[in-house]
């Protein structure tokens, strides 16, 4: 959630939750979501195809999260 909060949030002080809706809070636009695909790509190296950029999974951390850990145990 650190990328999240200080990268593309412009390090706003209010916290957010695993559970807070990213898109539709008005946290993070379209553009928020490729630069968070990139990074997730590269911390995770995970291929995240354009198909998956779904907001089923890219709505919360939470979401992001279990998308990401599915996307590396389907890589083992």
């Amino acid at each position: 959630m650190s990328f999240i909060q200080h990268e593309l949030m412009g390090n706003q002080t209010d916290p957010i939750s695993k559970d807070d809706d990213l898109l539709g809070g008005g946290h993070i636009d379209s553009m928020g979501i490729m630069r968070l695909v990139a990074f997730l790509e590269t911390e995770f190296g995970v291929s995240v195809p354009p198909a998956d950029v779904t907001i089923e999974n890219f709505e919360t951390p939470q979401t992001i999260a279990d998308y990401v850990q599915a996307a590396c145990r389907g890589r083992s």
